[in-house]
Order: C-alpha cells, then sequence, then structure tokens
C-alpha cells in the first residue's frame, strides 16, 4: 500500500498537507508557542522511532493523560504512525477512575503531564502492564522526560493501516459507572470531518478555531484537531481551565474565526460581558454549542 492507499489516517490529517505546500502553515498556537504542518509531520515521524526505541509495537495501546499543549497531537498522530493505538484520557477524574481506566485498556506506555502526576502516582508502582512513563512538559523527580527522550528520535516510516482497522481509544464521561472504553477505527476521523466540519460548518483553510472542549472529549478532539486539520486550518490550544475571562482573553488575543463553546459557558460569558461586548468577537463567524441542551434564550441572546 502506497500513497493515499494507505488507509491511516495520519497520511491525510498530517502528511497530506505537505503534499498539498501547507509546510509552513500554523497548525497549533499554544500560548506563544507554534506548530507548522512540517513541523508536524516531522515529530509524529520522530514518535515512530520513539516507538520503536522503547519496544512498543503495533497495536499495543499508549494512554495519554496530556493537557492541551503542542506535544499533544504529537503523540496522537505520532502513535497512529506507528501502529500505536492512543488511548485519550480525561484529565479530571480520580486516582481510582485511572485505575480501572489503565486497567482496563493495559496500556504499555503512559504519557502524562507534569501537573497530572500526582493524581496518578499512587497507581504507578508495579502496574501490571505499564512499562514507560513520560512525563510530558516539565520535571518530575524519578520520572523520564518525554522532551528530553524525544530530542534524540530520528525520522521513522508511518505504517500502513487499513480504513477499518482500530485507531483510537476514547472512555465515556463515567456520570453513571466507571467510564468504558470505545474503539474508534481510522476511516471514522476523517468520516466526521467530510461530514460535520465540511458539510455543515463549511470549516475553511484560513479559519482559526478555538474549543473550551478539550481534546480526550469526542467533541473536543474534533473541534480543536480533526476538524482544522482536516482542511489546513489553525486551531489554538488552552491547558487551563475556560473561565468567561481566560475565553475572552483568548478571543481578544488571537481572534479566532470559529467558536466551540458550551451552554453553561456561553451564560456565563453572557452574564459576564453583557454591557462591555467581547473584544475580538468581531472575527467570529460562528460559534458552535454542544455537550448538553442549548436553552433558546442563550442561543438568540
Amino acid at each position: 500500500m502506497a500513497g493515499q492507499e494507505n488507509g491511516n489516517a495520519a497520511f491525510y490529517f498530517v502528511d497530506r498537507h505537505i503534499m498539498e505546500g501547507r509546510d509552513s502553515k500554523v497548525a497549533f498556537a499554544q500560548g506563544g508557542r507554534a506548530s507548522t504542518s512540517g513541523d508536524l509531520k516531522r515529530d509524529t515521524d520522530r514518535m515512530v522511532d520513539f516507538s520503536a526505541k522503547i519496544g512498543v509495537g503495533r497495536e499495543a495501546r499508549a494512554a495519554i493523560l496530556v493537557l492541551d499543549c503542542l506535544e499533544y497531537p504529537t503523540l496522537f498522530w505520532g502513535s497512529l504512525k506507528a501502529g500505536i493505538i492512543p488511548v485519550c484520557l480525561n484529565t479530571l477524574l480520580s486516582t481510582e477512575q485511572y485505575r480501572h481506566i489503565l486497567n482496563d485498556c493495559r496500556a504499555k506506555v503512559l504519557f502524562v503531564s507534569s501537573e497530572l502526576m500526582e493524581v496518578v502516582a499512587p497507581i504507578l508502582g508495579g502496574h501490571p502492564t505499564i512499562e514507560h512513563i513520560y512525563v510530558v512538559g516539565g520535571s518530575v523527580s524519578g520520572r523520564q522526560s518525554f522532551e528530553r527522550e524525544f530530542a534524540n528520535c530520528a525520522s521513522g516510516k508511518m505504517v500502513e493501516a487499513s480504513a477499518d482497522e482500530t485507531a483510537f481509544w476514547l472512555y465515556s464521561s463515567g456520570s453513571t459507572c466507571m467510564p468504558k472504553g470505545v474503539m474508534h477505527v481510522h476511516s471514522s476521523l476523517k468520516g466526521t470531518s467530510d461530514t460535520f466540519a465540511n458539510q455543515v460548518m463549511g470549516i475553511r483553510e484560513d479559519d482559526v478555531v478555538f474549543s473550551v472542549a478539550k481534546l480526550f472529549f469526542a467533541y473536543g478532539l474534533g473541534n480543536g484537531m480533526t476538524f482544522p486539520m482536516s482542511v489546513g486550518a489553525t486551531a489554538l490550544l488552552y491547558p487551563g481551565r475556560p473561565t468567561p475571562d481566560t475565553v475572552a482573553e483568548i478571543l481578544d488575543t488571537h481572534k479566532p474565526t470559529i467558536f466551540y463553546g458550551l451552554p453553561t459557558l456561553y451564560a456565563a460569558m453572557l452574564a459576564a460581558y453583557q454591557d462591555q461586548g467581547l473584544l475580538g468577537a468581531e472575527r467570529l463567524r460562528m460559534c458552535v454549542s454542544a455537550g448538553e441542551a442549548l436553552p433558546q434564550d442563550i442561543g438568540e441572546r
């Protein structure tokens, strides 16, 4: 299998943009950092070598417990390129919920933000399946730094995959019981982008998008990663908790054209800024809401 016959979703969402001349286009921005399509292609190729060096092979699971940052797309798409199945974990769970999930998915490697190590540390000693733990975005005493190890990796070759092969896992919210793992295939990523992002939203290459829903949510994964990547748009990533003030600052500083919110946040923003208005909102051409029912009065306001 070669070229466009490769059903690996990383070909369509990452490598295709280099072939179409977008290597210098900013794909992701986070604070004062940015990653172009060319940067992402290079770094995801290096993830193939990284995975080989640590001995994590095809169809193994890699748990990603990482805040929304530039390393997240590298970990996700780089895992797909290596044939590894990323398991995107909610960053807001309890220690016991993480114990259940890590035991359930039987991950061989865990990537975890330095800020989240404390909550998972009690369950990592002698874990039956986890062989490697890498800290992302900082240092933790006694733990390996992802950035330090990754810096020594060379480029690797993307594996071939079929469109109906399992690509990644997401877990349910756990609102009624312990979270349940849901497997998604490679073709579903392009399928949702083709239908909702392109046919319904009409997302464009010149769009700049910002989602308050994080990448570990299905809603956030589309909003902040696959939808903009389907057309070569730019996505803004924010690792912190979205509040009316932090969202207002991002709108004012980066002036996105598409904003993905939640009904409760829209209500809070209306309450906070109903008098002075939102600076930067003039560039918005679309606001999207999901996650719960949007009250009619909030939508109209």
